[in-house]
């Protein structure tokens, strides 16, 4: 028996969110494997990873649209925008108290030479 309760175009559609779901937690794995140091391991991994789960859980949504499933997804999704930038902050915030060392191309904001290589003019 299947558990997708849609059409031909609901199931479609619900694959394709779920499928794109999954293409950016893997950018966001592939970004943490990539990246030179821990804030900019941190930033992909909250950006990339953290809209791939929205995505897989409305991918879902849209797969399985029973109203216990949208409450149960709907909280889910609510803690995951929630709690993901929260988790960055503490994450990245504990890397640069430890005094974790960064890149060159990373600005910070208390370097100040750092504000002058944007470009910006400050």
């Amino acid at each position: 028996m299947s558990v997708l309760v849609g059409g031909p175009v609901q199931n479609a559609v619900g694959g394709i969110v779920l499928g794109a779901g999954v293409l950016l937690v893997a950018a966001g794995a592939v970004g943490m494997v990539r990246l030179p140091d821990v804030y900019n391991r941190t930033n992909a991994v909250t950006k990339a990873a953290g809209l791939g789960i929205v995505a897989i859980l409305v991918g879902v949504a849209i797969l399985v649209p029973e109203p216990g499933v949208l409450l149960t997804l709907g909280v889910a999704v609510a803690l995951q925008l929630f709690t993901i930038p929260i988790a960055s902050f503490a994450i990245g915030h504990a890397a640069y108290r430890s005094g974790a060392p960064s890149t060159s191309s990373t600005l910070r904001e208390d370097d100040p030479g750092s504000a002058d290589s944007r470009g910006d003019g400050g």
